[in-house]
């Protein structure tokens, strides 16, 4: 069991992938082999990825069908080495047969023992002919050995090929004879010992099965290695005994002397099954199944025995290998806050294997270690060189120094290759290097080393926040994450435990975002923090970022830091020493090179003296034998030169479609692949496969590349590959970036092939491979042989897609014994990087982006933060379809960051209820939250929205934070109705932005090689005018190219130097009127003319008419001046009969009347009809009260409104009869700012002062619906094109959908807090409560109420008959009656003096409760009474059989007669002693009730016998809370109280106490009548919220359903606002009213118990009508007067 224990931890390599090697004979397996490949290892594969996180790859050395492809014995041994090395668990797999296989020629043979072998044979006179042309002596070995020829088949032609390979293996079989015959020469001599003999003899499979285990720990063998032994007697039946037969006539004398018999097979099969296997059972408990088959002795083995024997081994071989694989590994997932964590320890994993290609010592280190030591220096280190200088491996190599060299502190370092990084983002690497220094020192905090650095509490706070929660960066900006990092890096590091930083490959990193992550370094850096940067001699622009204005680096022996860093160059290194670690490396691999062929080497060595190109010399050498004819020209030169002939070597050995495809994919991948998905990628690319057909002529339509040759070619590369680890998968990726721009300049050199690639690589982690998406037919074309008459043939093969079990990419693996599956990381980061490079920016949108899968694998990894990038990115806009809703999501997720981050299982719920009340306004996203349903369906179970609650505020579409201008305000801006918005700040810059999905940018604008500063800008239609602070007027058509037009008056130049006070624009013309002038003016943009037209006095505003002819210019004395344009005459005047300034003009041509606004708010209505008579008054309104200027107007022709904004209140004008509609005044001690109509005109935005927020009121009701949050203050409201645009004072915008604002502010709600919600029987209706007095019924399937039910008073109390006829309510003391289909209101009853009204379950009679008075029973249709109760029954409740009126009175329980009234039963003529606290009647048992007693009993009272039956007694600690007593309606559960952050329930039928923990106090229970479920409604502590939480959602209340039978929790979802009332209907819904009046009805999908979900919502309705829901509901009116009065 402690063996067993120590394989928990992934060992011995922490891998990610189970490596098996699949050890056979290779002639005695292949039905075997060919089922565990067709239907285990694809199932066992698919079962770790989705229980463990791991990858399966079994290595069968034999799978090729043809045998010049099986590796040799080395090979082989290398591939077990691997397998052992790196597999998480079992690595060996044996298959052995009833035949030992033959025996393998040895690849070479010492000198010594080959002469001895020659020796003896020509001795005995044995011919070494065939041994001696077969063999090669070869000087190259160590040691010096004779090596077997390499075989080449010089016959391509298909007709030939067979009789080729009989001939091959002929001459095989006779040199195997011979050799072996030798060797028995040598054994009987005494002149070999019998164990070496043996490894002539044995075979492959005994050969690998040794090497594999014999000799080993048995930490290698335990649990780590499957034998599968399968004997079989009479296996050749008669043909057997024929052969035996015939062996025992006698033979013709043979023609050599006799020679000593060697080993037979069933002995050397005896030995290694009967000897060698059990003797490792017994010292290392090897696992080996043995089967015996008795076949029958004339028959033999048949191919059915040998199926069925098959099928029995697929069985047992999986069940063992997932017992095996499941106990020696751990679930070791990098999800949600742990990937930053997880990924500082892959960045030391890979400083670790960096570190180990350090073969040669620096000079440089030295430096290194003296800027290490030295104290006080504040300066970066900077070690700079040429390309493959070895500038990354030498720091690797200094961070595993440091810690010697600094004996006396204890240093923390950390190790950064920002090019190696899984996200290169510069607010990323923030955010690691944060975490990173914070849980790093939060390790130390408590050993007290460093105690001066906790005084200062921020840095208490940043260490509390990193090491609680790494990923708590997700959602903080740049510039906060830069103040995060300077404030760690100054607290954080001291004397006693300084920090070292270092950071390699700043420079090497896309768009330049080295130099903005070394800005966001403090500077100077504090005294004890070192930063040592990597950088290449070529690209040190990324210095710039350190000192601009830096002089020529000086290097760290001068000592001179005026260039504000230190700077080490690393020089080449000494070819001695390259030559040396060249001859190290060929000694490691059993190889060397003669003294001529080291002379060459030495002579490339000089010419190119860097490591890696020793390495790939090495590589050159090791082919080279003694006798190679080796030349100055057969060595590459340079590095480049050499990885191409390495790439050529490797096209030689392997095929040149499998190695180009293979480093291709290596080279385009995003962060590496493992090795199996570069097994997979191969496996499906159609010009490998093409190849693989033509070599091999296989015509298998589900044919793969196999994985021995995958293996094979990655074991020639495997020096030049670094096996990394990249959230938590094992990854393979390129030692150098030069592999990397050979290979793009060798194979990728165009963009339609990288696109190829790419296209290939999106397609498999998207799994369309494994549906057979992209499976598509091989047309091979093949040249015949030259005895045919045609050209060329065309071979076609229909390929079968891969298996989709083993090869699926969902975004979450599922798991059988798991809650939750496990995230899809490599897909996760893989294919947007894949579809974005292949341009499938569709599929990269919908399929990901706006994904609500895609969402969830992002969000449960810990990635937060990297999705709202990526749908805020603007990179790739111009190819998306949908920026507003990808904002949208954007906006959604950073509001609610806090509670996905704590609880990221809750984003489905949250998006789904906050998507709902949008998808009218973005019917795409309907696609999204399709997705959520889909996903709960197919898990069984969770909680959706089927009514989502009116929402509180709007998520926006756009939020800049970012301001262009530091310490600039917003001096004036201004928006077209094209979306696009001008800012002109106070500095003179001018900021533009266009619209969603592009960012703010600064328009920069010359005259005269003079930049020019901006006063000012204007808009009016298409166009935006702009003044500078130099008179000049510059207009822009926005529809048009970006080019500025000069307005210029060509008469005067003084009598346009005013600034210009606003325009309007027509067409071509530009209409203008000036600051504190009398005249406006008319510019022409087609002849750049400008008209000036004179007033009286000063224009204020204008407005023109349609066609342009007619100009209106109001002025300040409150006069109107009518020009015709065109002519440029005067028409006449007209004037208010105030004279106040008017403000604004509206011209309405269809009845030709045009109303003037003047600056106090009141309307003059003028007819404007002739054009020779001057303009008639038609009406004049003044609004009474304060007299103050208006702000700002806003007018709506479609709805025909006019909104007038004042300081104290703002005014709705119904422009069609110019009537004033209402006036809303501002909250008392606020003042108006601005106001603005919506979009449908049932709303109107407004600003006040010092508020952040900018307030939506309902017109309607007058009341505020929503506040929509800026997070900076408001200065300016702006509608563009379909936004709504928040202008703050620093210039930073917020923008908001008008639709959506439209949406969320008539969302249906009641006036007040829901106070009651009763629910019809079916489901689909149900009415509410909020105290006023009006009732409504909703209805689900529309999501809105349709029937009001009116009151002359508060509506107290609320019931509904049991068949849904009448509706009865209570409102100021008299009881109504409402037929609930007619509405009509038959009843109106008063003098009841009713507390509470009843109905009984037969829906015939209602009950009126009174605590002042009589109870009366009554009957339903016409109100007469039946009877009257005279004692108060408090609780009361009908029995199920409607005959008695049950209630408390004085402690005990009473049952009334609803015939005569009287008090028929008592509980205590029962039990005397008893105090009752609370009952319950039982609708299934209609003669019983549940009743609690004050003691703890809990008792059972069948009222009509008056018998009682005890059936529980409450332990002390628990306790019924009344007010919370609720019993299922069959009995079996009853839910006894809601304290303690718990659920308390009591199981009646198995006497058992449950209890349901929950994260908070529980504010609202309900048990379901059912017995199914319990709801329960609670909000979360303060020790579950994430500290400085910004995020309103974590703390609100969450609605949780639990399935009372096992305890299981339904599904959880979070509701935005405070609950009043919960209701679990028989429809398996929750409805819960909340206290601002709107109600949400929350769906139960539990497949136990059935597996429909019901899913009403707004969604699903088709043509909604654009008017406020309330419009569309009826309003039932009450009797006048009661009609039945009781006395």
């Amino acid at each position: 069991m402690r063996a067993r224990g120590k394989q928990m931890n992934r060992s011995p390599s922490n891998s990610t992938c189970v490596k098996l090697y699949l050890c056979s004979n290779p002639e005695d397996s292949m039905v075997e082999r060919r089922a565990l490949r067709e239907s285990v290892f694809p199932q066992l594969r698919e079962h770790c990825r989705k229980s463990l996180g791991l990858d399966v790859r079994v290595i069968d050395p034999f799978e090729s069908s043809d045998p010049s492809h099986w590796p040799d014995e080395n090979t082989r041994r290398q591939l077990i080495k691997e397998c052992r090395k790196s597999s998480a668990g079992p690595f060996l797999l044996a298959l052995v047969g009833h035949q030992y296989g033959a025996a393998s020629l040895p690849a070479q043979v010492e000198v010594s023992e080959y002469q001895l072998l020659l020796q003896e044979s020509q001795r005995a006179g044995v011919s070494t002919k065939e041994l001696e042309r077969e063999y090669q002596r070869d000087e190259n070995t160590i040691p010096p050995s004779y090596c077997l020829r390499p075989r080449h088949t010089c016959c391509p032609q298909a007709e030939v090929k067979e009789e080729e390979e009989r001939r091959m293996k002929a001459e095989e079989e006779e040199l195997r004879k011979q050799l072996q015959t030798t060797v028995g020469l040598c054994v009987h001599e005494g002149v070999l010992s019998p164990e070496r003999a043996h490894s002539y003899y044995r075979s492959a499979l005994d050969a690998d099965l040794r090497f594999a285990l014999d000799n080993r720990p048995r930490k290698d063998i335990i649990r780590r290695c499957l034998v599968y032994v399968h004997r079989v007697s009479d296996a050749k039946g008669e043909t057997e005994k024929r052969r035996r037969k015939s062996q025992l006539e006698p033979q013709p004398e043979a023609a050599t002397v006799t020679l000593p018999l060697t080993p037979t097979d069933s002995q050397l099969l005896s030995e290694l099954c009967d000897d060698f296997l059990p003797g490792l059972i017994a010292s290392s408990q090897l696992l080996v199944y043995t089967t015996d088959t008795q076949c029958d002795c004339r028959h033999g083995y048949t191919t059915a025995r040998r199926r069925g024997y098959a099928e029995s081994l697929c069985q047992q071989v999986y069940s063992d290998l997932v017992g095996l694989i499941d106990s020696s590994s751990t679930l070791d997932g990098c999800e949600g806050s742990q990937l930053l964590a997880r990924e500082q320890e892959e960045q030391e994993e890979l400083c670790d294997t960096l570190s180990r290609l350090y073969d040669i010592t620096r000079p440089e280190e030295a430096k290194v270690r003296a800027f290490v030591e030295q104290s006080g220096q504040q300066c970066p280190l900077v070690v700079t060189g040429g390309p493959c200088t070895g500038k990354t491996v030498l720091l690797a190599h200094c961070a595993r120094q440091i810690k010697s060299w600094l004996p006396d502190c204890d240093p923390v370092v950390i190790t950064y290759f920002c090019k190696l990084s899984m996200n290169p983002s510069p607010r990323h690497l923030l955010s690691s290097l944060c975490c990173q220094i914070g849980v790093r020192y939060h390790s130390e905090s408590s050993s007290e080393q460093n105690p001066s650095n906790m005084d200062d509490l921020s840095c208490v706070t940043h260490l509390r926040d990193f090491n609680s929660n790494c990923s708590s960066t997700s959602n903080v900006c740049p510039s906060e994450l830069k103040e995060r990092l300077s404030s760690l890096l100054t607290c954080m590091p001291s004397a006693k435990q300084p920090l070292v930083l270092i950071l390699d490959g700043l420079d090497h990193m896309e768009k330049d975002l080295g130099p903005r992550i070394l800005e966001s370094l403090p500077s100077p850096l504090p005294p004890s923090v070192k930063l040592i940067l990597t950088v290449s001699s070529n690209r040190q622009r990324v210095l710039q970022a350190i000192n601009p204005r830096r002089s020529p680096p000086r290097c760290v022996s001068g000592g001179s830091e005026e260039s504000g860093y230190l700077c080490i160059q690393l020089a080449s290194v000494d070819r001695k020493q390259c030559a040396k670690m060249l001859a190290s490396l060929l000694s490691s691999s059993g190889r060397r090179v003669t003294s001529g062929q080291q002379a060459l080497v030495n002579q490339a060595l000089t010419s190119c003296c860097l490591t890696l190109y020793a390495r790939l010399l090495h590589l050159h050498a090791s082919l080279w034998h003694s006798d190679s004819d080796v030349t100055e020209s057969s060595l590459p030169a340079g590095v480049h030169s050499s990885i191409s002939a390495l790439l050529d070597h490797l096209e030689q050995k392997h095929g040149s479609s499998i190695v180009a495809r293979a480093v291709s994919y290596l080279t385009l991948s995003r962060t590496g692949l493992t090795e199996v998905e570069l097994a997979d990628l191969l496996s499906a690319d159609h010009k490998v496969l093409t190849e693989y057909v033509q070599q091999h002529e296989s015509t298998s339509s589900n044919m793969r590349v196999p994985q021995i040759d995958v293996e094979t070619l990655l074991l020639d590369l495997r020096r030049f590959l670094i096996r990394r680890t990249v959230a938590g998968s094992h990854v393979l990726f390129w030692v150098s970036r030069h592999f990397q721009l050979v290979v793009a300049k060798r194979c990728l050199g165009t963009r339609e092939v990288r696109r190829e690639v790419h296209s290939a690589m999106a397609d498999y982690f998207s799994g369309r491979l494994a549906c057979g998406g992209s499976a598509k037919p091989l047309l091979v074309k093949q040249r015949p042989g030259p005895n045919t008459d045609i050209e060329h043939m065309e071979l076609f093969i229909d390929r079968e897609p891969l298996s989709v079990e083993a090869n699926s990419q969902p975004f979450v693996f599922s798991s059988s014994f798991k809650e939750v599956g496990r995230v899809n990381l490599r897909k996760v980061f893989e294919l947007p990087y894949h579809l974005q490079q292949s341009d499938q920016f569709e599929e990269l949108e919908h399929g990901l982006l706006m994904s609500s899968r895609f969402h969830q694998a992002m969000v449960r990894a810990g990635l937060l933060g990297d999705l709202v990038a990526m749908l805020e990115s603007e990179e790739g806009s111009s190819h998306f379809s949908f920026p507003r809703e990808r904002a949208l999501l954007a906006s959604i997720l950073k509001s609610c960051a806090c509670l996905l981050q704590s609880s990221p299982l809750h984003l489905p719920s949250v998006m789904e209820t906050s998507l709902l009340p949008y998808l009218e306004v973005f019917p795409i996203l309907q696609r999204y939250t399709r997705e959520i349903r889909q996903e709960r369906r197919r898990r069984g179970s969770g909680l959706g929205v089927s009514l989502c609650p009116a929402p509180l505020s709007v998520a926006s579409i756009r939020c800049s934070f970012d301001a262009k201008t530091k310490d600039a305000s917003v001096r004036e801006v201004a928006g077209t109705e094209f979306g696009i918005v001008a800012e002109i700040m106070d500095d003179g810059a001018a900021l533009i932005w266009k619209g969603s999905g592009c960012d703010v940018v600064k328009l920069l604008l010359s005259c005269e090689q003079k930049e020019l500063t901006f006063a000012g800008v204007k808009s009016s239609g298409h166009f935006l005018l702009f003044s500078t602070q130099c008179d000049k007027l510059l207009l822009w058509d926005v529809t048009g190219p970006e080019m500025f037009l000069q307005v210029k008056d060509q008469e005067s130049s003084q009598k346009t130097a005013n600034k210009v006070e606003g325009f309007v624009a027509h067409q071509e013309r530009v209409f203008m009127w000036w600051k504190g002038e009398s005249f406006a003016s008319v510019f022409d943009v087609s002849n750049e003319t400008l008209t000036h037209f004179q007033c009286q006095s000063c224009v204020t505003c204008l407005v023109c008419s349609s066609n342009g002819f007619y100009m209106y210019c109001g002025q300040e004395e409150g006069t109107v001046s009518i020009f015709e344009t065109n002519t440029g005459s005067f028409l006449g005047t007209c004037s208010n009969s105030n004279h106040n300034a008017i403000t604004s003009m509206i011209l309405c041509e269809d009845r030709w009347e045009m109303a003037c606004v003047d600056r106090i708010g009141s309307v003059s209505l003028w007819d404007v009809a002739s054009t020779i008579n001057p303009p008639r008054l038609v009406t004049e309104s003044f609004i009474g009260g304060k007299s103050n200027d208006i702000l700002n107007i806003d007018y709506s022709h479609k709805i025909g409104t006019l909104l007038v904004c004042q300081s104290h209140q703002v005014a709705l004008w119904d422009t069609c009869d110019w009537e004033l509609w209402d006036q809303f005044l501002a909250p008392r001690g606020r003042v108006f700012t601005q106001a603005v109509l919506s979009q449908d005109g049932h709303l109107f935005l407004a600003l006040l002062d010092a508020c952040p927020f900018v307030l939506v009121w309902m017109v309607s009701t007058g009341e505020c619906v929503l506040s929509l949050e800026t997070n900076k203050q408001p200065r300016t409201l702006l509608k563009v094109a379909s936004d709504v645009v928040c202008v703050a004072h620093d210039g930073c915008l917020t923008v908001w959908d008008s639709g959506a604002i439209d949406a969320a502010g008539t969302a249906p709600k009641m006036g007040r807090g829901v106070k009651e919600v009763v629910v019809e029987r079916t489901g689909e209706r149900f009415y509410t409560s909020d105290g006023s007095e009006t009732v409504w019924r909703w209805r689900l399937e529309t999501g809105l109420p349709h029937a009001n039910f009116l009151h002359d008073g508060p509506v107290e109390k609320l019931c509904l008959s049991p068949d849904d006829i009448h509706l009865v309510t209570l409102s100021a003391g008299e009881i109504y009656v409402w037929q609930t289909e007619s509405g009509q209101n038959i009843l109106r009853m008063s003098g009841s003096r009713a507390t509470d009204v009843l109905i009984t379950p037969n829906s015939n009679f209602g009950v009126s409760i009174s605590d002042r008075g009589l109870s009366r029973v009554w009957k339903l249709a016409h109100g007469s009474i039946v009877c009257s109760i005279h004692p108060y029954l408090s609780d009361a409740k009908v029995s199920p059989a409607s005959t008695f009126l049950i209630g408390r009175r004085r402690g005990d329980l009473l049952a009334a007669s609803l015939w005569s009234g009287s008090i028929s039963k008592r509980f205590s003529s029962a039990e005397s002693s008893e105090h009752v606290v609370a009952f319950h009647t039982l609708s299934e048992h209609p003669d019983f009730v549940v009743v609690m007693a004050a003691s703890g009993s809990v008792y059972t009272w069948k009222v009509a016998e008056e018998t009682l039956c005890k059936h529980f007694q409450l332990p002390y600690r628990f306790h019924c809370q009344p007010e919370d007593f609720q019993v299922s309606s069959d009995g079996s559960y009853a839910l006894l109280s809601t304290d303690n952050e718990a659920i308390n329930l009591l199981d009646l039928s198995q006497v058992r106490l449950c209890s349901f923990k929950a994260e908070g106090p529980v504010i609202k229970a309900y048990l379901d009548t059912t017995g199914r479920y319990a709801a329960y409604i609670y909000r979360p502590t303060a020790a579950t919220l994430e500290k400085n939480c910004v995020c309103y959602l974590q703390a609100r209340a969450v609605l949780t359903v639990v399935r009372l039978a096992d305890g299981e929790r339904i599904g959880s979802v979070c509701l935005a606002k405070n609950p009043l009332t919960l209701v679990v209907c028989e429809q398996q819904r929750a409805v819960v009213g909340f206290e601002d009046g709107s109600v949400g009805v929350y769906s139960i999908l539990d497949v136990t118990i059935n597996g429909e979900e019901s899913v009403r919502c707004r969604e699903n309705l088709s043509g909604r009508l654009k008017r406020c829901p309330f419009d569309r509901a009826f309003s039932w009116l009450p009797q006048a007067t009661p009609n039945i009065t009781w006395p």
